[in-house]
């Protein structure tokens, strides 16, 4: 029983690792996006809403797919979360992106100050998930 209280424990630790780690690595890759001074017009694909209830509450996420040429001339799509509910299939728009990564591009309009505050509470909140984590871990451990 200690074993599965023990791996129990470390896999919520690693999922709020693996959180942390996909947080930082989309605000850097939105950062370096908006840096870099490289835009494209880019038309939207596909729209799409996902949701998820947690707590007894709906979430709802919306997904947009995004075609674009770089100034090379390659072509690219890539998707990305969080968009307007309003942006349809064939509108186009103006997206961000690096020339070393263009599959990592955003179409959501610069603010790296509000991206990174956002994702400092965003990490500070699972830091204290994971202290308490550990804490109870320690305590409970101990029975």
């Amino acid at each position: 029983m200690d074993a599965l209280f023990d791996i129990s424990m470390a896999g919520l630790l690693a999922i709020l690792a693996g959180g942390a780690v996909a947080m930082v690595r989309r605000t850097r890759q939105r950062l370096a996006a908006w840096d870099s001074g490289f835009t494209a017009r880019a038309r939207v694909v596909r729209a799409w809403a996902t949701s998820q209830v947690v707590n007894n509450a709906a979430r709802r996420v919306q997904w947009h797919e995004y075609d674009f040429t770089t100034h090379d001339g390659r072509a690219v799509r890539f998707k990305e979360s969080g968009g307007p509910a309003d942006r349809a299939v064939g509108e186009e728009v103006l997206v961000h992106y690096t020339p070393q990564r263009p599959d990592r591009a955003t179409a959501a309009e610069p603010r790296p100050g509000r991206d990174l505050a956002v994702t400092v509470v965003w990490l500070a909140v699972l830091a204290g998930c994971a202290i308490f984590t550990v804490q109870q871990w320690i305590t409970l451990s101990r029975y």
